[in-house]
């Protein structure tokens, strides 16, 4: 399933790099996430715990990040398992950061594949929907670590956790609109 999010952030273009780069600092910005191991060259292990609709899984596994400074883009490679349910994911993640007016924007392109139950309830609304509050809550933890007055404050920051239960009945809801909006010609 591939993904894409967009969002701005009112800091410098460096800025934001160099936040980007402080891989335990972006692990606490994204909900979920806990970063295990630096085993350096890029490579980390952790875990990311994810709910879809009545399913929670934590996937532990390897990522790797490689940067590219000179254009301002890095990808990320990841793929991990959950012991419990049985299911297994992989992620491509390329980011872009490019200067506007008012900051930087972020570009975040993921391929996500999943196999087992976190496949049979993610169906792709869910995640996207999913996604998008993911993106939502990281650019407020990123924005509130980069405002902190202290290298303290900063490290203090960390993302909340985003619920899948509630982002299935909330995607239920959407469907469900969608559909009496169709329904009576009004969209």
């Amino acid at each position: 399933m591939e993904i894409t999010n967009e969002f701005a952030v009112a800091r410098p273009v460096e800025t934001v790099w160099d936040f980007f780069q402080d891989v335990p600092s972006v692990a606490q910005c994204l909900p979920g996430a806990e970063l295990t191991e630096d085993k350096g060259d890029g490579a980390y292990t952790g875990s990311i715990s994810v709910k879809l609709g009545p399913m929670s899984a934590t996937f532990e596994g390897e990522a790797t990040v490689v940067p590219d400074a000179a254009a301002k883009t890095g990808a990320i490679s990841g793929k991990g398992a959950d012991r419990r349910g049985g299911s297994r994911g992989q992620v491509e993640v390329e980011y872009r950061l490019a200067a506007i007016d008012s900051g930087t924007m972020v570009t975040v392109d993921a391929d996500v594949k999943l196999s087992g139950a976190a496949a049979r309830f993610g169906r792709t609304n869910l995640i996207n929907e999913m996604s998008t509050r993911l993106i939502d809550e990281f650019v407020a933890c990123l924005e509130k670590k980069l405002a902190a007055a202290t290298s303290e404050e900063a490290a203090a920051v960390s993302a909340r956790e985003v619920r899948g239960f509630t982002l299935f009945f909330t995607s239920l809801g959407s469907s469900i609109a969608h559909f009496f909006k169709r329904l009576f010609g009004r969209e």
